[in-house]
């Protein structure tokens, strides 16, 4: 099943709107803005500034009518990616320093608190071998979050999260 999201222009569903069930790298090119959404189906990450990049927020099915009120947005929507439904072992590992140097654990489930369990000072690089991870910046899955995907994270400084420490980390499951 593919994921399906209606954006529009105003808060509340009302204006122009677009219909995407794939990554939009620049809303822009189909909104003058972007303040609202319904999620019909699957999850989306969405950004606050083109290519992917800037704050990100993650959405599941449901009604967002105002985007800067529920998620304290700067401003609006300006791209859109679809997360893909993962089926099969999760695994990442994660890293205390960058370039995957330090401390390292390997993790198949959620953790709520990478500090308090590994008791490491930080997290600043990872692998995502199998599925689809969100990074939070807080404990128990709370403040601002990183999507990622299989691939190689050799530095979160360099992506542009520069002394953020990343608390906690989930499975994106097929509950979306």
């Amino acid at each position: 099943m593919h994921g399906k999201i209606i954006f529009y222009e105003d808060r509340n569903f009302q204006g122009r709107s677009y219909e995407t069930s794939s990554d939009c790298a620049d809303m822009s090119t189909h909104l003058s803005r972007c303040q609202s959404c319904r999620v019909e189906s699957g999850c989306f990450m969405v950004y606050d500034r083109p290519n992917y990049m800037g704050q990100q927020y993650f959405l599941r099915r449901g009604e967002y009518s105002d985007y800067q009120r529920m998620m304290g947005f700067s401003d609006c929507i300006r791209s859109c990616r679809m997360i893909p439904m993962h089926r099969g072992a999760y695994r990442v590992r994660i890293y205390e320093k960058e370039n995957f140097a330090g401390q390292m654990h390997e993790l198949m489930d959620d953790c709520d608190n990478i500090m308090d369990r590994y008791q490491m000072s930080d997290c600043q690089s990872c692998h995502v071998m199998d599925g689809h991870w969100l990074m939070y910046e807080q404990p128990h899955y709370r403040g601002r979050m990183m999507y990622m995907r299989p691939g190689e994270y050799r530095s979160f400084r360099e992506m542009g999260y520069d002394g953020v420490r990343f608390s906690s980390i989930r499975r994106i499951t097929d509950s979306c």
